[in-house]
């Protein structure tokens, strides 16, 4: 009797021949479970790449900004020190030209000053 017990699965304590679908359903689940998983560890690393791809990009641009800005700066030093020596230039021009004026000035009023000379002296301008 024992042998035929044994044979149908009865008495054997082996459950697990006895109810094969509830196995199979926790297996299902865990292999669906490890699915939905798996797909979301795909999704999160291709996120991942895609914003390591993003900072990468952003890294770049800046690095070309920061270029940008020190050609600049080194224009613009370029530049002021240029306005300067032109500025400096200028006010020597100045300068000349009202000395120049002011000789003028004192020869007129030289020459208004004493009539009886006839002629009057003009430096040319240099």
């Amino acid at each position: 009797m024992a042998m035929m017990m044994a044979a149908i699965g009865i008495g054997t304590g082996n459950k697990k021949a006895m109810t094969p679908a509830k196995d199979t359903q926790p297996a299902a689940e865990l292999k669906r479970r490890n699915d939905e998983l798996e797909k979301e560890l795909r999704e999160s690393k291709e996120r991942e790449e895609e914003m390591r791809r993003q900072l990468l990009s952003a890294f770049q641009r800046l690095r070309v900004a920061e270029e940008a800005e020190e050609r600049l700066c080194s224009q613009l030093g370029e530049l002021e020190a240029e306005a300067v020596h032109q500025a400096r230039e200028y006010r020597a021009r100045i300068v000349s030209l009202r000395e120049e004026l002011s000789r003028a000035n004192t020869l007129l009023n030289n020459a208004y000053a004493s009539p009886s000379s006839s002629s009057i002296s003009i430096p040319s301008s240099s």
